[in-house]
């Protein structure tokens, strides 16, 4: 599948609504250190949004490399994959995110790095923590052909710390856990206890 990225009219009127926010904030876009402001915008706008181009399905078939491992039934355990987001409230930003897969494997592991990657392509649209959790498990039981899968998800949130509340270090954590591990407390507090 062809990575996806906004065309030449997308990209323009970003630069536009960009222009026209600095005007509504009293600042001139003319000045120097704001003349080529739109344009960065955009280009960023096409990073940190990429998986707004992409739906659960497609990011399956995106990152779809298994190998089939008939023999392994043995928990897996990924910790820490650092991402972001952007909260589709405010626009602003999800940060110090950290996310955390578990499965049990039924005939087929997943590579490693497909799951950072999935995790990262998630969190590049505008979310709500709690979506991006059971997006990631839903990917996940797409490629795995498993649902026994578990994910969790630790991040600060601008719009609570940086701004209303203004709320410093505190911290927001969503789960998703299915078959197995919605029926196991042993096996869910298994992973909980590895991630503390």
């Amino acid at each position: 599948m062809i990575d996806r990225h906004l065309n030449d009219e997308q990209k323009s009127t970003i630069e536009n609504a960009v222009r026209d926010i600095l005007i509504a904030l009293g600042d001139n876009p003319d000045r120097e250190g704001l003349v080529e402001t739109p344009q960065r915008v955009a280009r960023m706008y096409d990073e940190v949004y990429e998986g707004m181009r992409y739906t659960n399905d497609e990011i399956a078939e995106k990152f779809n490399k298994c190998f089939d491992e008939a023999q392994s039934s043995d928990l897996v355990l990924m910790r820490n994959i650092e991402v972001f987001s952007h909260c589709e409230h405010h626009l602003a930003l999800i940060y110090n995110m950290k996310v955390h897969i578990a499965y049990i494997p039924n005939g087929r592991v997943i590579g490693l790095s497909k799951l950072a990657r999935i995790a990262d392509l998630v969190s590049k649209r505008l979310q709500l923590q709690e979506r991006i959790t059971s997006d990631i498990a839903d990917v996940l039981e797409k490629i795995l052909n498993t649902s026994d899968i578990f994910v969790v998800v630790d991040a600060e949130h601008s719009c609570m710390t940086s701004r209303g509340i203004n709320k410093p270090g505190t911290v927001t954590t969503t789960r998703v856990a299915r078959g197995r591990f919605s029926n196991d407390s042993e096996l869910r507090n298994e992973v909980l206890l590895s991630i503390e």
